[in-house]
C-alpha cells in the first residue's frame, strides 16, 4: 500500500509505474509505429509530425518517394485526435492523472490494435495503407495532446530536438547544469530502439507485427500507469 509521505494516507495516484517510466516506454512505441509509417506506408510518419510537415514539402515538390494524399491524410488525422485529446484532457485534466492517463492510453492501444487487425487482414492494398496511416495518426495525435497536458519535462515521445538540444546545452562539459542527464538519454536511446526493433520487424515480418507489440505494450501501460512523474 502507498501512503502520502506528508499525511501518511493512502495514495492511489502513486499505485502503478510512475509516468517517467510510461512515457519512455511510450517513446519506444513511437519508434515502432514511425518505423511502420516511413518504411511500410510510403514514407510518411505518423508519429513525429515535425518531420512529416518536411515530407509533405518534399511530395509538394514532386520529390520521387512521397506522397501529398499519404501526407495530408496522416497530418489531418493527427490533428483530430490531438483535439480530442485535448477535449478529453480539459474534462478529465482537473482530477485524477491515473485515470486520465490509463484511459487515453486504453484508447491508443484498441486503435493501434484495430491497425494491426487491418495489417494482417489485408496487406498491401491500397485502402489498407490509407486505413494504417489515418488510424495509427489520430492514435499518436491523441497521446500527444495527453503527453503535452501531463507536461512532464523532457519527455515529448515523439519529438526529440529540444532533448538533444537539451543535452548539448545543459552538458557540464560545455559549463552548463548537467541537469536530467539520464532522462533525456534515456528518451533518445528509447526512440532509437523502437526504430530500430520496428525497422527490423516491418523488413522480415511485414506491418501487422510491430503494429501488434506497439498495441500490446501501450495496453500494458494502459493497466499500470500511475499518476505520478
Amino acid at each position: 500500500m502507498t501512503t502520502d509521505s506528508e499525511s501518511g494516507t493512502y495514495d492511489s495516484e502513486a499505485r502503478g509505474l510512475s509516468l517517467v517510466a510510461v512515457l519512455l516506454a511510450l517513446t519506444v512505441v513511437s519508434g515502432l509505429i514511425d518505423a511502420v509509417s516511413y518504411l511500410g506506408l510510403g514514407h510518411v510518419f505518423t508519429a513525429n509530425m515535425t518531420g512529416n510537415v518536411v515530407v509533405l514539402g518534399f511530395a509538394a515538390a514532386g520529390a520521387p518517394g512521397f506522397s501529398v494524399p499519404h501526407t495530408a491524410t496522416s497530418l489531418a488525422c493527427f490533428l483530430v485526435g490531438a483535439a480530442a485529446g485535448g477535449r478529453v484532457a480539459r474534462r478529465l485534466g482537473e482530477g485524477s492523472r491515473r485515470t486520465w492517463a490509463r484511459l487515453t492510453l486504453a484508447v491508443e492501444a484498441v486503435l493501434v490494435a484495430a491497425s494491426a487487425a487491418v495489417a494482417f487482414a489485408a496487406p498491401g492494398a491500397t485502402g489498407t495503407t490509407y486505413t494504417l496511416i489515418a488510424v495509427t495518426a489520430l492514435a499518436m495525435g491523441l497521446r500527444n495532446a495527453t503527453v503535452r497536458k501531463l507536461g512532464v519535462p523532457d519527455l515529448t515521445t515523439t519529438v526529440l530536438t529540444m532533448t538533444l538540444t537539451g543535452l548539448a546545452s545543459d552538458a557540464r562539459a560545455t559549463g552548463g547544469p548537467g541537469g536530467r542527464f539520464a532522462r533525456r538519454g534515456t528518451a533518445v536511446a528509447a526512440m532509437a530502439l523502437g526504430a530500430l526493433l520496428g525497422a527490423w520487424l516491418v523488413l522480415h515480418h511485414g506491418l501487422g507485427i510491430p503494429l501488434l507489440i506497439a498495441a500490446a505494450l501501450t495496453a500494458v501501460l494502459a493497466v499500470t500507469a500511475s499518476g505520478r512523474e
